[in-house]
């Protein structure tokens, strides 16, 4: 039997995954990388993007992740996300709502309204999510 991957993916709300794996792909914030079993450790930050998780060349699990940290150690492979949800557990009609209801509040705020910053980047994690659901 092949050696497999620890892999584990955390996020403040819940553990979403842990277990072995044969590859992990995930969206760092120096572009995308993969991780196999005893690969050389190193540490990097994610950007919003789509976790995947592959037994053979088949993805079994995708995972939306909101920025956070990825460690790569003799043990496996740890990412601790700011934000993370199982994208087969995603409704697009709620998420495409969602956002258009973001947008709205965006835009009757303005520019230099108490709350356009966290409305842009509610907007941002959204649209994110919406390209996450649709790839």
């Amino acid at each position: 039997m092949a050696e497999k991957l620890h892999f584990s993916l955390v996020s403040p709300a819940r553990e979403l995954f842990s277990g072995e794996v044969d590859h992990v792909i995930a969206p760092g914030s120096e572009g995308e990388f993969g991780v196999l079993v005893n690969h050389a450790p190193f540490m990097t930050t994610l950007k919003n993007g789509v976790v995947r998780v592959l037994e053979g060349d088949t993805v079994k699990m995708r995972l939306f992740v909101r920025g956070g940290f990825a460690d790569v150690t003799p043990a496996g492979l740890t990412i601790l996300a700011e934000e993370a949800v199982d994208l087969s557990n995603v409704d697009a009609a709620t998420v495409n709502e969602d956002l258009e209801a973001a947008k709205a509040k965006l835009l009757s705020e303005g520019k230099d309204g108490p709350h356009h910053g966290a409305l842009e980047a509610q907007v941002d994690y959204l649209s994110d999510l919406k390209a996450a659901i649709v790839h």
